[in-house]
């Protein structure tokens, strides 16, 4: 890396399975002190940043992410500093830059996402391998510590949790009464978070300095622009970098503990007869169901009550920075319906029947969203040959999926299997124009399905459809450790 001079302190580095061991074994301690305490600071963990242990499994986590092949504003790669440097030379400057003092992270090489559907950016911000490593050890002792705090109404960037468990939640508690929903969306969350919020949050759990600065230094690193502009960061934590999701969720949780607070043990909520006495006395029950910056707002009583609650969610987030966006934030019926983490959920009257339940299934904007990747994959002109083609586009519909496969979603795959053979077919007959169509089905459609060199198209219509069911509590991967 350009500027650092690597160094070899002849720190015995354990392997990944002992450097994995222990670091597990340290998490568990830290998760089980921070429960006994909800009041403890931890004063010594930048010792363990430092840690060879820490570092290896923080390496072994960069090397693996799909990230590892892009560079930050040094220009190199994981695989490059591997090939040039080795791991343990790489990981001993590391090492050695942070117990001198000396390490400083770099500012973040920003890219704009386009956003599906619309014509604004989202920012990605793309830290330096060394960074990434720093953050990565980071994140593996703070976590534990916040993990003993969370809510369990969030789901988002949490170990052991997805997003079905999320919606697995929606549908239980829509199921049950709830029957507003307030559907909010934060404006620009990751780019507008208080940064002085954000570190009195941290300073609750954490008290060693050299960690609290090491998260400060983070947050104010800046941001080298596409047009090689320097730019600060004065609020946010930018998209891209290992230590933001968890460092957003401590931002969150300050909306967590606000609105989850009544169903803690000896709250208004907390039981079935102390909600069933709340309805019976016209007060409204309420339940938040959070994945990283969307979430929902679940309400038993009048769509009044629900308008209540969305005042005090924009007075709790002001605080932190964070606002709701007014366009994006509405009042709904579960009969109304509303889309959340792609799916579309809303009760409906079942077929036959006089009786209602609600249904998930994937919401037309994730379907429109599949589809717009089909049709650029199959674009006529896309150079390759067609075993590559069915490559890309199985990688694209399987995993949409296998995604969806929890919701009512039989007939959108059938649509989708239909739509992906004729997107597959046309491609083959733009790229193959004389031939007829007789030779075109000999040769690239056997029994109807497009295949060559032995990779077939993927039939989404042969995937399961199986029901998630909401696992309730679930405990953080060091309870049982």
């Amino acid at each position: 890396m350009p500027g650092e001079t690597l160094v070899n302190t002849g720190v015995p580095w354990p392997s990944a399975e002992d450097a994995a061991a222990r670091v597990l074994e340290i998490q568990t301690k830290l998760h089980r002190w921070a429960g006994n305490d909800p009041s403890a600071k931890f004063d010594d963990l930048f010792n363990l940043v430092a840690d060879p242990g820490f570092l290896m499994v923080a390496w072994g986590r960069v090397r693996s992410n799909t990230g590892a092949r892009t560079a930050g504003v040094d220009g190199w790669t994981a695989r490059q500093v591997e090939q040039h440097y080795g791991v343990e030379q790489f990981l001993s400057t590391i090492r050695e830059l942070l117990r001198s003092g000396q390490f400083t992270p770099k500012p973040v090489r920003e890219r704009l996402i386009p956003k599906p559907g619309t014509a604004k950016f989202r920012r990605l911000g793309i830290p330096t391998v060394i960074d990434r490593t720093v953050q990565a050890a980071l994140k593996l002792v703070l976590e534990p510590i916040f993990e003993a705090e969370f809510q369990p109404c969030s789901y988002g960037f949490r170990p052991g949790r997805r997003a079905q468990d999320a919606i697995a939640e929606i549908q239980l508690f829509t199921t049950l009464r709830y029957k507003w929903v307030l559907e909010a969306d934060i404006e620009a969350c990751f780019d507008t978070i208080d940064h002085t919020a954000l570190m009195d949050r941290v300073r609750r759990r954490v008290g060693d300095k050299r960690v609290l600065a090491l998260v400060k230094a983070f947050l104010k690193a800046g941001v080298l622009t596409e047009t090689d502009q320097a730019s600060g960061t004065f609020t946010g934590t930018p998209q891209g970098g290992i230590l933001s999701p968890l460092l957003a969720n401590i931002a969150l949780s300050v909306l967590d503990d606000r609105l989850h607070a009544g169903w803690l043990h000896g709250g208004p909520m907390s039981t079935d007869s102390r909600r069933q006495t709340r309805r019976r006395k016209g007060l409204p029950n309420w339940r938040l169901v959070r994945y990283a910056d969307d979430f929902v707002v679940l309400v038993t009583g009048t769509r009044e009550d629900a308008e209540q609650l969305r005042e005090e969610v924009a007075a709790t987030l002001a605080p932190m920075g964070l606002r709701l966006s007014e366009a994006k934030t509405a009042v709904v019926h579960i009969d109304e319906g509303f889309d959340f983490l792609g799916f579309r959920i809303q009760r409906h009257r079942k077929r036959g029947t006089s009786k209602h339940y609600v249904y998930t299934y994937p919401s037309k904007k994730s379907l429109n969203s599949i589809t717009a990747k089909v049709r650029a994959i199959t674009w006529r002109n896309k150079p390759g040959d067609l075993a590559e083609l069915l490559g890309w586009v199985n990688a694209a519909t399987r995993g949409w999926c296998n995604y969806f496969k929890h919701g009512v979603s039989k007939a959108t795959f059938s649509y989708l299997r239909a739509f992906t053979w004729r997107r597959v077919v046309y491609w083959i007959r733009k790229r193959h124009p004389r031939l007829n169509w007789a030779t075109t089905r000999r040769r690239f459609l056997p029994e109807w399905v497009p295949t060559a060199d032995g990779v077939s198209l993927f039939n989404p219509g042969s995937v399961a459809v199986t029901r998630y069911r909401y696992r309730g509590a679930i405990p953080a991967p060091w309870a049982t450790a």
